[in-house]
């Protein structure tokens, strides 16, 4: 099939001994000329009322009745290793019940990948938030499941925008896991309701995976995706949206950092510096690189996906609460999630109107 779209232009990929394919400094020059092309489709009217439009039917009581459902009422927690007083399944299954439910209720087929995991040990000598340690070769195994809808594109079906956020929490810890990473699975859930009925040009897959059971299970998504051929033109990983310091929650600032590891997500992390100007979000946003790739992003950077970043309140994590059982909906700063689901969806409609 004709390829319409830039990306395929230049495809690197990343390999155990680094990249091979277009050299540091191209690769920025490819990057600055894609955000300048990017920029310049919201000289078009038309396309920017309709990109406002479609940030307006954000709904933040939407957000917060699913962050609530995940995170406190009925599930306390979302893991493979818990099973509620009457209930024939983990809460982790539950979840993944419920965001399917509410997905084919918008009118998306859903499919469901088994993944096998493991859940961490716990080791009360480190620190609070960083008391998870590797399973034994002993410990039972899980079936877990990456969740899997898309909204098919017109004109470009083969080039492909994914957006994800790990669903479950700790398996260490009985944690709610509100900020890590329920708002994050809401999030998402947002934007798949809102786009439920958009005609995409490009191909918008959206995917709800598990981080905090071993192995990650993007590793496996990403893997897959690559053995497919799948031409993934970028990935946005939401993951702690709005997430900050105790301190700068009660200012009440509206924070996100784009998390970027090589200069294609970087092309992508100064696009939505420019949409959040552009559409007068009002977020306080900064960039970072970071050495190597990490988090579910990190997993399709090492597949061979350059083009990926992590839409996150705040980098160093900042939460107090991180990976304890204080990690509760009602600290949640369900307004902040909602202005970074915004932003990330007036990047996403840019992509894929362009050209």
């Amino acid at each position: 099939m004709k390829q319409c779209f830039w990306f395929v232009l230049s495809c690197v990929f990343w390999t155990i001994g680094g990249r091979i394919g277009l050299s540091e400094e191209a690769a920025e020059k490819t990057a600055s000329a894609r955000e300048a092309r990017w920029t310049s489709l919201w000289s078009e009217p038309k396309l920017v009322d309709e990109i406002y439009t479609i940030l307006k039917k954000v709904q933040q009581e939407e957000i917060r009745r699913h962050l609530f459902y995940l995170a406190k009422d009925p599930l306390p927690f979302r893991k493979l290793n818990y099973t509620r007083p009457g209930q024939q399944k983990s809460t982790l299954h539950e979840a993944d019940d419920y965001i399917t439910g509410q997905l084919q209720k918008w009118g998306y087929q859903v499919d469901w990948e088994e993944v096998m995991v493991q859940a961490f040990r716990r080791d009360p000598k480190k620190p609070k938030a960083h008391q998870y340690s590797p399973p034994a070769a002993e410990d039972p195994w899980y079936k877990a499941y990456n969740l899997y809808a898309e909204r098919r594109g017109r004109r470009c079906p083969e080039e492909i925008i994914l957006l994800l956020a790990h669903k479950d929490s700790q398996s260490w810890v009985d944690s709610p896991g509100a900020n890590d990473n329920a708002i994050g699975t809401a999030g998402l859930m947002e934007i798949a309701r809102v786009l439920a009925q958009y005609e995409s040009h490009r191909t918008i897959r959206f995917l709800w995976c598990n981080e905090e059971h071993w192995p990650w299970t993007s590793v496996t998504a990403a893997r897959k995706a690559k053995e497919r051929g799948d031409n993934i033109i970028a990935v946005f990983n939401l993951d702690g949206i709005g997430v900050k310091s105790a301190e700068d929650t009660a200012a009440g600032k509206k924070k996100n950092v784009i998390v970027f590891t090589l200069p294609e997500g970087e092309a992508i992390a100064r696009l939505a510096l420019a949409a959040n100007h552009r559409f007068q979000l009002g977020l306080e946003q900064k960039t970072f690189k970071r050495p190597r790739p990490g988090d579910d992003d990190g997993s399709f950077v090492q597949a061979g996906y350059p083009a990926a970043v992590v839409m996150i309140g705040s980098f160093p994590y900042a939460d107090p609460n991180y990976h304890t059982e204080q990690d509760i909906p009602e600290r949640t700063d369900v307004p902040n999630a909602a202005i970074t689901v915004q932003l990330t969806l007036a990047v996403v409609l840019t992509l894929d109107r362009a050209p």
